[in-house]
């Protein structure tokens, strides 16, 4: 099996037709390893969320040229569909979306059913999801009652019971409040480094990209940086080229270097970011 989950190779994608038309991506290339997490950022309007569903087949190619391969499957054959679906799980921005049912056990059952699976397999299914993302105790309530990040700790739950080797998060906490969003990470990060499940997760909050194992700039349809998320966030003048705010803790750590002080940059955490401070001033006593 080869170590590329997902394979998009020399691809344009397009909006409208004729002088309508626009190019979101052109000959883009990116490869996906197997078992990493990888996050995209990007300004609204780089490319990121087409790159995302492009990933599990929502989007085709534009035109002839171009394919993006999953487990080596082309996305373009329709006979294909539900397997790539199986392999690639979605989560979008707004939770209400993905939430069909008016109970929540029954909406995160809702796949399995389409599968046609047994209802004991269904059963199991549904409590392990529910479990792992820490709303078994919820699952008789209303969707519609719980808060923004419990709903979408639901919409994950309703992907991840279909058993994906591979989760893209489009935006999945942009809807949230700090508390919410703090929770969806826990999730997404646990998934990767406890069950080795590959995670895609497309954002704007650059503090999300701490436990990356890489991080991709997009702009303008382009990938501009490609590093790990160290890397990234100590080229600042980079990260104000893709239109992107500079992490607090890194634009600290530069304007302390740029006045004279002998400071490792590469900090992104705050208590990083405490260690470094604390080891240069104690440098600078010395």
């Amino acid at each position: 099996m080869s170590d590329k989950q997902i394979e998009i190779k020399n691809v344009t994608f397009s909006y409208g037709d004729g002088e309508e038309k626009r190019n979101v991506l052109e000959n883009f290339s990116l490869d996906i390893e197997r078992g990493s997490f990888t996050v995209i950022l990007g300004h609204n309007g780089s490319g990121k969320s087409t790159v995302a569903k492009l990933m599990n087949g929502l989007y085709k190619p534009s035109g002839e040229s171009g394919k993006v391969l999953v487990d080596g499957i082309d996305t373009r054959g329709s006979e294909h569909e539900i397997e790539i679906r199986r392999k690639v799980g979605m989560v979008f921005q707004n939770p209400d979306n993905q939430l069909v049912a008016s109970v929540v056990e029954e909406d995160v059952a809702f796949g399995p059913e389409n599968l046609g699976l047994k209802r004991e397999e269904i059963r199991a299914r549904v409590d392990e999801a529910l479990k792992a993302v820490g709303m078994f105790e919820f699952r008789k309530s209303t969707p519609h009652h719980l808060s923004g990040g419990q709903k979408q700790r639901v919409a994950i739950a309703g992907v991840i019971v279909m058993r994906p080797e591979c989760l893209i998060l489009d935006e999945p906490t942009a809807m949230l409040d700090p508390k919410g969003r703090a929770e969806v990470m826990d999730i997404i990060t646990r998934f990767n480094r406890e069950n080795g499940m590959t995670v895609v997760l497309i954002t704007h909050f650059m503090e999300e990209a701490e436990p990356a194992d890489r991080v991709l700039l997009l702009n303008d349809g382009e990938i501009i940086s490609d590093g790990k998320p160290k890397e990234i966030f100590s080229d600042i003048e980079t990260l104000k080229k893709a239109g992107l705010d500079v992490p607090q803790t890194t634009e600290l750590l530069f304007e302390l270097k740029q006045n004279g002080m002998d400071i490792d940059t590469d900090a992104i955490s705050v208590e990083e970011t405490a260690a470094r401070i604390t080891a240069a001033l104690h440098l600078e006593e010395k």
